[in-house]
């Protein structure tokens, strides 16, 4: 057993068991596309599941993508070990799988006899737009049928409409909050409106100091948030990640834990807009810019759009 840092106590291993998927959605963060490389092994995930066991407080796996059921064999190999070992097992799916009732369940009931605890199931605009034909909405009922637990993730298209408060240009964003990075930096800003960048002092997703759970992708890279990492297990096992991690000394989290976003261009200097559309959009430019300074935290190119690197 390691000793484990006071200010990381982990209860999830998120897995992104690959960058592929079947859609290039304009929201998506990983740059999810059916061009993207990177792929867990067996191998891999056993490594991944070992370590997670070792640090003594992990109680959730989760299986993620891109698309997990591209690779449905090592998806289900995965989730029956991490259930052997102990661990509380979730799938998150966009449910392109689901092409009838029938089928749907044949998919899903490994699944139940494997004693998955959570199928998360995308349900949105970005994955089904008005498509009558909307396969999350199959999968969901076949999961239900089976006994399977199972919930929906659901991001709305920003919609626009003519807002009051002071201090905000363009329209006002309501529904689902799309987090500005990724692609959705590249193929959503169009008129949504934004605040002078001096504002984003904060960050609202992610408390580094107080970490719960990390993604861990094909390449080996430790994410804090999607592109951010603390290290590669490849190179050092996540027990001792860990246990080393100082959250106020790591280069990019220590500025925006002590200043948000704007914190972090302002400690480096990095050129900037007058104004984002939110803390997101903001920490992400400004790390895109940075990426050649910090390449051992601000990776892997697949998280900067560059596909297929």
């Amino acid at each position: 057993m390691f000793l484990i840092s006071e200010r990381m106590m982990l209860t999830g291993i998120h897995l992104l068991l690959t960058y592929q998927c079947m859609y290039e959605c304009d929201h998506c963060f990983v740059f999810g596309s059916p061009f993207a490389k990177g792929v867990m092994t067996i191998e891999d995930v056993e490594q991944i599941l070992r370590q997670s066991r070792d640090l003594g407080t992990v109680r959730w796996i989760y299986f993620e993508g891109g698309e997990p059921f591209l690779y449905y064999p090592i998806m289900l190999r995965g989730a029956r070990r991490a259930k052997e070992m102990g661990f509380n097992v979730g799938v998150v799916t966009d449910a392109h799988w689901a092409t009838s009732l029938q089928d749907a369940e044949e998919w899903l009931r490994p699944l139940k006899s494997i004693g998955v605890s959570d199928l998360s199931i995308s349900d949105d605009p970005f994955h089904y737009g008005e498509s009558t034909e909307n396969l999350a909405k199959i999968g969901i009922k076949a999961a239900e049928r089976l006994g399977l637990p199972v919930d929906t993730i659901t991001i709305e298209a920003p919609k626009r409409e003519p807002r009051e408060r002071a201090g905000l240009k363009g329209m006002e964003v309501k529904g689902g909050e799309v987090m500005f990075r990724g692609r959705a930096v590249e193929k959503l800003l169009g008129g949504v409106p934004t605040k002078p960048w001096k504002a984003f002092d904060e960050c609202r997703h992610e408390d580094f100091s107080d970490q719960r759970r990390v993604h861990v992708d094909p390449f080996g890279f430790i994410h804090l948030c999607q592109g951010l990492v603390m290290g590669n297990w490849r190179e050092t096992p996540i027990p001792e990640l860990v246990a080393g991690f100082e959250p106020h000394s790591h280069p990019i989290c220590g500025p925006i834990l002590e200043g948000g976003p704007a914190g972090l261009v302002e400690r480096y200097g990095v050129d900037h807009e007058e104004e984002y559309v939110d803390e997101c959009h903001l920490c992400y430019r400004a790390r895109v810019t940075l990426r050649g300074r910090f390449p051992k935290y601000l990776a892997p190119p697949q998280m900067y759009g560059e596909v297929g690197k």
